[in-house]
């Protein structure tokens, strides 16, 4: 069973919005993936724990988030992605960082990374500083809302192709196996007492059905030899004279306003769950 944690510190990271915080730093493009990772969030990771030349890896980079943010941090990283076109899309938001002048470089692998080991080089193995990833949420994205002459519809909400073997659409215990076996893999790649952080959230499958994913997750790294050492809230709301403001989209809002009008005590989720943990 998980050890439970303490929440220990509450990360800032969204104060200004997610759009602002990319807005010339990443390529327009960078829309189209479902579950980007806030750059604030990733930079906060980076710094604290890894220094300036040390290597930062993200076994499930999407759309290069860590990689740009490592890279304007003066580290060196290495992603991977399942889906061709996010990693072409990390692979332009690494040339963007690059082209201002970003002090640190990053390599992208498109492939499985369930076996990461037979995709990143060999002189990466014992050499990782930092593992930061966030696994899909299943079908749950982000995505973007348009308004249309006929309503209003979500597009970019998915996460890629279901025939390549995206963890997204595994089912529950399935991506739950699969992201054990690229924390058994990554824990390969630690240098001793490297660092493993992973963001994620309650996801739920049905309003009333809420699964515990963080927990899951916990439980799964410890599983893999991690030593858990801290968890923490990393905010996706801002905070203004002391009152939360949510930064919801118009489809959160509506399945909560459903929810609670049939009876269902469901809240807008206003943070990430952060755990962090280390390779002994």
């Amino acid at each position: 069973m998980a050890e439970t944690l303490p929440v220990t510190s509450v990360w800032l990271t969204c104060q200004i919005p997610a759009r602002d915080q990319r807005r010339g730093r990443y390529v327009r493009e960078t829309s189209r993936h479902p579950a980007k990772m806030l750059p604030h969030l990733a930079a906060h990771a980076i710094s604290s724990y890894s220094a300036p030349g040390d290597v930062v890896f993200d076994p499930m980079c999407g759309c290069g988030t860590t990689l740009v943010e490592a890279m304007h941090l003066g580290r060196q990283g290495i992603g991977i992605d399942i889906e061709p076109r996010y990693t072409a899309l990390a692979e332009a938001n690494v040339a963007l960082a690059a082209s201002q002048g970003a002090a640190g470089t990053a390599t992208v692998f498109t492939g499985d990374a369930t076996g990461l080991l037979d995709l990143v080089p060999a002189s990466a193995v014992g050499r990782v500083s930092l593992v930061l990833t966030s696994p899909p949420y299943g079908r749950g994205t982000h995505g973007l809302v348009q308004t249309t002459s006929t309503g209003v519809r979500k597009r970019n909400h998915l996460y890629g192709d279901r025939e390549r073997g995206n963890l997204a659409y595994a089912g529950w215990s399935r991506l739950l196996d699969g992201f054990a076996a690229i924390l058994a893999a990554s824990y390969q790649l630690l240098r001793p007492g490297g660092t493993v952080v992973i963001t994620s959230r309650p996801v739920r499958r049905q309003r009333d059905d809420l699964i515990d994913l963080p927990g899951e997750l916990l439980a799964v790294a410890q599983s893999a030899g991690l030593v858990p050492v801290e968890r923490t809230a990393a905010m996706l709301a801002a905070v203004r004279d002391g009152q939360i403001v949510h930064r919801a989209n118009m489809f959160g809002l509506l399945a909560v306003r459903r929810a609670r009008d049939e009876g269902i005590p469901v809240h807008l989720v206003a943070h990430e769950d952060v755990l962090v943990l280390r390779r002994r």
